[in-house]
């Protein structure tokens, strides 16, 4: 056993959170990590035979059993997906302070955890809102302050035809846009910094030329320089988190298509939608792993099975097999 057994669980805490933090995950990752982890520890400081505040706990405080009775009131309130994320952040510390020679074993394991419910895609609804959303954001709208329809149109475009989450929409460079004309490419940074490359093309080419053309009659020829940032505010400043979210609001609000986006999902809806038509059009899943940058086959696996129920709804819908309803409604009646 290493020394540091004697630590608080306060301090190792934040040594796992620091050695996560190489890993380079979100801010928003980072601290559900820490809301998680804080959470479960103030439960387990009660406990304890002797009740303790929680900057009192030691690592030897925490038994099995006490894990068990703690994970057991934290569920209690809760969803199963918010239980499953809370009991993998422990699972993780547990196996962090094993490898630095902290405790002998990870408790985890004694632990049940619900089963983990696979998120399902929440794509824009209406077969033609895509269309619609692009045609509006193409016109100048003489409403705003500064209309930019190429960079807009850009924005959603590289969203429903790439299928880039929000960050790395952000993290896209200049320079990310890559190979031949009739091989182009757009070079992605995902999630835990796996690289994937998801094909342009012509049509979101031409789109992307358009915007950066726009762009260096607006700010000069420096400002498409290969390690600038992609995407851009009014000022020629990289957007943020909360532009790039407001831009597409915007674009929705414009669109008339607000009720189309599902609550929950406003720009990964675009995300859900690229992926969506894929597995309309018959893509693999393999293919749309590959392509969105799923760590598994079953988080992928998820939009063909929705689209084979919509499917499947839509033929329920066909007015023929209304027709073959009624007749079988005159048979059963003789």
């Amino acid at each position: 056993m290493h020394d540091k057994r004697d630590e608080s669980l306060e301090v190792l805490i934040e040594e796992f959170l620091t050695a996560r933090a190489t890993r380079k995950p979100s801010p928003h990752t980072l601290a559900a990590y820490r809301r998680d982890l804080h959470a479960v520890a103030t439960l387990i400081a009660e406990e304890v035979t002797t009740p303790l505040p929680r900057d009192s706990l030691s690592i030897n405080d925490l038994s099995p059993r006490v894990m068990r009775a703690a994970f057991a009131r934290f569920a209690a309130p809760r969803a199963p997906a918010s239980v499953h994320r809370a009991w993998s952040t422990w699972n993780s510390f547990f196996t962090f302070l094993v490898a630095d020679g902290v405790v002998a074993g990870n408790p985890m394991p004694a632990v049940g955890r619900p089963r983990a419910l696979l998120p399902q895609p929440k794509p824009l609804r209406g077969a033609d809102t895509p269309e619609l959303l692009l045609a509006s954001a193409a016109r100048d709208d003489g409403r705003q302050r500064d209309p930019w329809p190429e960079r807009d149109v850009a924005v959603l475009a590289v969203a429903l035809c790439a299928g880039l989450r929000l960050s790395e929409l952000l993290a896209l460079r200049v320079g990310s846009l890559a190979g031949r004309p009739g091989e182009r490419r757009v070079e992605v940074v995902g999630k835990g910094g796996r690289p994937r490359v998801v094909p342009i093309e012509a049509d979101l080419d031409r789109v992307l030329v358009d915007y950066l053309d726009s762009r260096v009659r607006r700010f000069g020829s420096r400002s498409v320089r290969p390690d600038s940032a992609l995407l851009v505010d009014r000022r020629g400043e990289p957007l943020r988190r909360g532009g790039l979210q407001y831009l597409v609001e915007s674009c929705y609000r414009r669109a008339g298509i607000g009720d189309r986006v599902p609550r929950g999902a406003r720009l990964h809806a675009l995300r859900h939608t690229f992926a969506t038509r894929l597995a309309e059009d018959g893509a693999s899943a393999a293919e749309i792993m590959r392509l969105l940058g799923h760590a598994s086959l079953a988080s992928s696996q998820t939009y063909i099975e929705v689209t084979a129920d919509q499917q499947r709804d839509a033929v329920r819908a066909n007015r023929t097999n209304r027709a073959l309803a009624a007749l079988g409604a005159v048979d059963r009646a003789r």
